[in-house]
């Protein structure tokens, strides 16, 4: 294992992965608002990121996609919600700040090991 070859790292890496293919899937989401027939889509974030820990990470690994039911439906059949969509995004948007930030702070507790603990 190397110096950035940690389970931290990976974690984080795992974590903003998985809050980029969310925002994609908000994304999705809110341009087929309008869509007859389209269903929510989303991922399980905490379920995702857990498997992902168990299993030990692998860049490759993909999360389950899945549509959403049980979301109260226009008579068009599209069960979008802008209140939900919008939600979800700002927590999405939320946690990738706190991925990065982490990230960052993980990365400048390495650089500072490297440097024998001096700040320069």
């Amino acid at each position: 294992m190397s110096l950035i070859d940690t389970p931290m790292i990976h974690t984080l890496s795992r974590a903003l992965s998985l809050t980029s293919l969310r925002q994609r899937l908000v994304s999705e989401n809110i341009a087929n608002i309008d869509t007859p027939g389209y269903q929510t889509r989303d991922i399980d974030f905490a379920g995702e990121l857990r498997r992902s820990m168990e299993l030990g990470d692998s860049e490759g690994e993909t999360a389950t996609v899945r549509t959403l039911r049980g979301i109260e439906q226009r008579p068009d059949g599209n069960n979008v919600s802008m209140d939900r969509e919008s939600l979800l995004m700002a927590q999405n948007q939320l946690q990738f700040q706190t991925g990065v930030a982490v990230l960052r702070s993980e990365f400048s507790r390495l650089q500072l090991a490297i440097n024998g603990g001096s700040n320069s």
